[in-house]
């Protein structure tokens, strides 16, 4: 009996742990509270991010956004891989932790495995995003565009920066327009 107790305990604080961790955004950082999802979704450009596995190697790097049947949001990724010489593409899906109109997210493309997504900038067109991920290994700077003025990437920058995040590491992305998937 008390070796169930032990192991209930256990996946309880593991399930909390999983739950918080996937709803987790970096100290400092606050998640837009008048976001509108309708607004977001599109196509956008990666103008920079801060490299990971996942992305490893990839220029040219959209990701684009739409509404799935269950009101959950369709996230297609897609970037060119330069040294393996393709074009990959990651699907996913995009839930908000709460309200939908506070831009504090959770993306998962590997099945019941969950990580933060928080645009803690846009500008009122919804042409440029500042997004976050759970701690300061993930940032994104996103366009409309292939480009991005320079008024809008020195303020977030600078909001990225006063965060934590360490923005010389920040690899700046490629776009051409050598094709798609």
């Amino acid at each position: 009996m008390k070796l169930r107790h032990l192991v209930r305990s256990l996946i309880g604080i593991f399930t909390m742990s999983a739950i918080y961790a996937c709803s987790t955004i970096p100290q400092g950082a606050v998640a837009v509270d008048s976001f509108n999802k309708e607004s977001y979704l599109g196509k956008w450009y990666e103008i920079a991010r801060l490299d990971f596995i996942f992305e490893k190697d990839l220029n040219n790097t959209t990701a684009e956004y739409s509404l799935n049947e269950n009101g959950t949001i369709k996230v297609d990724n897609r970037g060119f891989n330069i040294r393996k010489e393709e074009w990959q593409q990651a699907i996913g899906k995009a839930k908000f932790i709460g309200d939908d109109h506070v831009a504090m997210l959770k993306v998962s493309f590997f099945g019941p495995f969950y990580s933060g997504y928080n645009v803690i900038a846009i500008d009122e067109s919804y042409n440029y995003a500042l997004v976050a991920g759970e701690s300061l290994d993930y940032l994104w700077i996103l366009s409309r565009k292939t480009t991005i003025p320079d008024s809008i990437k020195n303020e977030y920058l600078k909001i990225a920066e006063d965060i934590g995040y360490n923005i010389s590491d920040l690899l700046w992305i490629e776009h051409d327009k050598s094709g798609d998937i």
